[in-house]
Formats: structure tokens, sequence, C-alpha cells
């Protein structure tokens, strides 16, 4: 008889194997001890996950197969959920055994649509040569330095207008660490009245209602895109049972967006005031804030500050502010994906309803806001609502942080009107066109916002304004195109970005993107077979990745058909 046909239970009970432990989960002593020795007292709590998995990655320079038992072992989870945790995050680089560990230093080259206009691609061609086996140089989603293409971070410090010569050179003076950013500190914003109003809220000389009230009269929506007014988002979390939770997003890895990165490198305490502002209003318990983990200089600066806060806060029962440090995932900034990282999980966007302001942060109400929109609420409630309000143009209300990139003269973060156009903004703000290009076309709200032909330049820049276009302002990230540049290329960028970023938890913006992105990168378009799988990603993604995703493509078939060689659209 064959012995493979012999039943393990015939065989004798001396010979049967037992194991000593399941199967893939034995955890090396050595490894272990390292953990421990690592983590040393703090919290080994599951929310807690992300930010261990970075300091194991800060310190070994990768993620060990024996590091990850080991953490899961300390941690009390199965060794299945460290592990998808930590390969859903493109910063954790996970080594299993056998396989060779990274080089000693990473160079991340960022090649989204500012930067490979600005020379991305050069640099990747030519720095791994330059550099040699003992840096690993890679490709890089928006890393949030779009003004300053082409951007590239060398270990941790990110270095502006990047050349080969200015690479080399920062690697070998050994500069891996972020640069200290000159900024208003705590005693400087106290001496220009910084905390007053806070103060004098706790003191009961503002009325909630009323600061509610300014809120809600001053037209501010919410400035990370979706453009919820921030005064009702208050009543209604309000409005729910306690205890309350916030969470703060300075996630912005929509490609073209800077200026959260920017406020923050200037005055942190002006955003820090108008948080415990919201959160006094809101009955708000504690503060989680969710930073990208590209931004180690505002880390460093943040931890900084709300260390200088603590001891000395401007009030008893001050909210414990925690900081969270994201680990490189678009997705992220998604609010609810965003509060799926705060617990320790991977970034996958809830279904709703149940809303974030009713079932958010560990099962709790939560108020979620972008950065940008609590830095403007000391200087609302300073100056009244209807001072903001009344600042718009073309009939819209408020200002309008624009992060502006590409072919002008000055790009940066400019504070203009909301309601001003694209013409105006580069002619008042930019200093007009970059010498030697035309205007051709521009990105009014980043990589997902759509793109719009110069024909159209004269649309009033706002919420609203633009959905009649298929286009939205988002962000307010604009990245601007010149007659040297196409739309085509564009998108294609776009369109990679997508691809890559989608965190693949629903087929039509998985495979969608993907199948987008390879049916772009022929040289003639499938119009009909674009125009079917667009619907479907619109009408069946879970979340705006996936339904904002196919923007840029169908702006180029209607805006740009010359580009494929169409009739022009009617």
């Amino acid at each position: 008889m064959n012995a493979r046909t012999i039943p393990i239970l015939a065989l004798p009970a001396s010979r049967q194997r037992k194991r000593e432990a399941p199967k893939g989960r034995r955890v090396d002593p050595a490894a272990l001890a390292e953990v421990r020795q690592l983590l040393g007292s703090a919290s080994r709590a599951p929310d807690l996950l992300i930010e261990h998995l970075h300091r194991l990655q800060d310190h070994f320079g990768h993620l060990s197969a024996a590091h990850l038992a080991a953490l899961a072992s300390e941690m009390g989870l199965a060794q299945t959920e460290v592990y998808e945790v930590a390969s859903f995050y493109h910063h954790f680089d996970i080594v299993k055994a056998g396989d060779a560990v990274p080089a000693p230093l990473t160079v991340r080259v960022c090649d989204s649509l500012s930067c490979e206009m600005a020379g991305a691609k050069d640099l990747l061609a030519r720095l791994p040569a330059l550099l040699g086996k003992d840096v690993r140089v890679i490709k890089a989603p928006c890393i949030g330095r779009c003004e300053q293409a082409p951007a590239v971070a060398v270990g941790q410090h990110a270095l502006a207008q990047a050349s080969c010569d200015s690479v080399v050179a920062c690697v070998q003076a050994g500069q891996t660490t972020p640069a200290p950013e000159r900024h208003i500190d705590l005693a400087a914003y106290k001496a220009q009245g910084g905390y007053k109003l806070l103060k004098q809220c706790i003191a009961g000389e503002h009325e909630v209602e009323t600061v509610v009230k300014t809120m809600e009269d001053s037209s501010l929506r919410g400035l990370g895109g979706a453009g919820f007014p921030a005064g009702r988002k208050w009543r209604i979390v309000r409005s729910e049972a306690a205890p309350r939770l916030m969470a703060v997003n300075i996630d912005e890895g929509e490609p073209g967006t800077f200026k959260d990165r920017v406020y923050l490198e200037r005055d942190p305490h002006r955003f820090i005031e108008g948080m415990l502002i919201a959160a006094w209003a809101v009955g708000i318990a504690r503060i989680y804030v969710y930073l990208r983990d590209e931004y180690h200089g505002c880390r460093a600066l943040l931890e900084a500050e709300l260390a200088a806060l603590r001891a000395a806060p401007p009030y008893p029962g001050m909210p414990e502010i925690v900081l969270r440090r994201g680990a490189g995932a678009y997705i992220c900034g998604e609010e609810s994906a965003m509060i799926e990282s705060i617990e320790g999980k991977r970034g996958m966007p809830r279904l709703r309803p149940p809303y974030v302001a009713q079932v958010g942060l560990f099962g709790r109400p939560t108020l979620e806001h972008n950065f940008e929109t609590l830095y403007w609420v000391r200087e609302i409630l300073e100056k009244g609502g209807a001072w903001f309000a009344s600042q718009g143009r073309n009939g819209r209300k408020g200002l309008r942080s624009f992060s502006v990139s590409g072919r002008v003269k000055s790009p940066g973060v400019k504070l203009a009107p909301a309601g001003i156009t694209i013409r105006e903004l580069i002619a008042e703000h930019c200093g007009g066109m970059a010498d030697g290009h035309g205007f051709y076309g521009y990105l009014p709200g980043g990589a997902s916002g759509g793109i719009l032909p110069a024909s159209l330049g004269d649309i009033p820049l706002d919420f609203d304004t633009l959905q009649p276009y298929g286009c939205f302002i988002g962000s307010a990230a604009v990245i601007v195109l010149s007659d040297q540049d196409r739309a085509v290329d564009a998108a294609r960028n776009l369109m990679r970005f997508f691809a890559d970023e989608s965190c693949g938890q629903c087929t039509p913006c998985r495979n969608g993107t993907a199948k987008a992105s390879a049916l772009i990168a022929k040289p003639q378009w499938d119009i009909p077979l674009l125009e079917d799988l667009s619907a479907v990603m619109r009408d069946a993604s879970i979340c705006g990745l996936g339904q904002a995703a196919p923007n840029p493509v169908d702006c180029v078939i209607k805006y740009f058909p010359q580009e494929l060689g169409l009739k022009e659209s009617t």
C-alpha cells in the first residue's frame, strides 16, 4: 500500500508529532527582549500599534518578521492584526526571513504632478548611480512641498528645489533629520495676546451659544475639502451624548496641497487655541491630532510646543491632546479612515451612516476638523462672523488659502478672497506665469478636483461654483499648467497616484483606478470604456477617492479633446 494512503489517525501515538506552539506564532526571546526595551513603559493598548511600529521602524530601519511577532505577543494581538496594519502603510518596510534589509538611508523623490513638471523624473533616473548601493532611492507620492518642487526627502530631511548636486551634498553631510522651523513659540504667541480669548471663554465672558452663532454667521466651511459648515458641525456634535472626542486632520496628502504645513510651521499656537476653543464650546473630553508622517519637522515643532503648553496650561482641566503619527497613506485624509488609523488599524473608510459626529473615535461622538478650519477660529471670534463673511469676491463669502504650484513665478500659499478667479489669482498673487510659459490649464482642487482649460479661467473659485464643470475646489490646491504641458500627461500622473493609494477595500476603486491607469497609458484612449468605468467608480465606490478619481480623465475627454485627436467638444 502506498504510504500516502495511510490515514494519519492510524499512526501509533508515539510517532505523532506534537507542536510545542501553534505554527507561525513562535516568538523569538531575543526579539521580544528588544521590543520590550524599545517600548519601555509605554502603554500596550491596541490603538498604539502604529506608534509602536514607528518605534521599531525608526530604530531598526525596517520591520523584521521576528520583531512583528514579538510586538504582537507584547501587545496581546494576533500576528495577522499586526502584519495587516504594518503592510497597509507605505512607510513601513517589512523584511521577511531571508530577505535583504533596505539600505541604511532612503531618499524619497516626490513624483506627483508639480514635482514631475519640475524634473523629478530626471532625479529618479540619475540619483541611484550617484548615491551608490548604501542609499535607497525610491519614488514617493506627494510629500506636501509642491511649492518647492522638485521636493526630495533625505531620510527625514526635506530638500526644496532639489537637484542631484544638492541631494548628494545632503547625503554626504549626513543631514538626514529635519531642520528646525522658525516659528512663533508659546512665549511669543502669548505676548501677542494669544490664549486671552480662550481664557475669556473658560471664565464665562463668552457664552457658548454666542460663540457657535458667530461661527455660523461667518460662513466658515471645512477647509480640508468637504466644505461642511463649521458652526453647524459644532452644534451637531454638542447635541450628542458625552463623552465626546475631537479628531484633527493634518494629513493633507492631496497632491498640490501644503497650506496646513505652512501655517503650522509659522504659527502653531493659533491653531491650538482655536482647537481648544472648539473643544470648550462642544464639550470635548480628549483631542487627537493626526499629523502626516512626511511632516517630520512639524512633528518635532508640535511636540515641543504642546509640551510647553502642558507645563503652563492656559486653564486647569485642559483636555488631553494626543499627537498621532501617520504612516504614508493618502486615504487617511478621509475622516473615517483617519479615525481607523488613530485607533491603530488599517486606514479603511467606514460605511456611513452612522456618521463620525455620532459614532466616531472609539465609538464616541467625534468633532472632526481640518487644521486650517481651526486656525481661523480665534480671528473670526475676535473680529466677528460678519468680518470673515464679507471678505469674498464675485458674490462668495470668506477667505481661502490657495496652495499654488506649477508654472507661476511665485508659488506658495496665497490668502485671497473666496470667489477669486484663476486669472486673478495668478496675476494678483503669483506674479504672473513663469517666464516663457503661457497659461494653458489648471487643477482647481488638487489631484481629485479635475482639470480645466484656460478658456474657463474666469470661474469663481469656491465651494459649489465648480461642480457644474465636473470639478470642485476641495482643499484649494491649485496647480497651473502652461502651454509646455499636456493635460493628458497630468491625468496619467494623477491616475497612477490614485491606483497606488487606493486602500483596496472596494472593487470599483481598487480595480477601477488600476484599469483606468492602464487604459489612459495607451496612445489611443477607449473613450466609451473609460466613460463606463468612470460611471461605475462614481456610483459604487465607498469613499471620495474612488468617486473623484475619474475627474482628471473625464476632464481631459471633455475639455482637451484636441490632445486625444478628437473634435472640439461643444
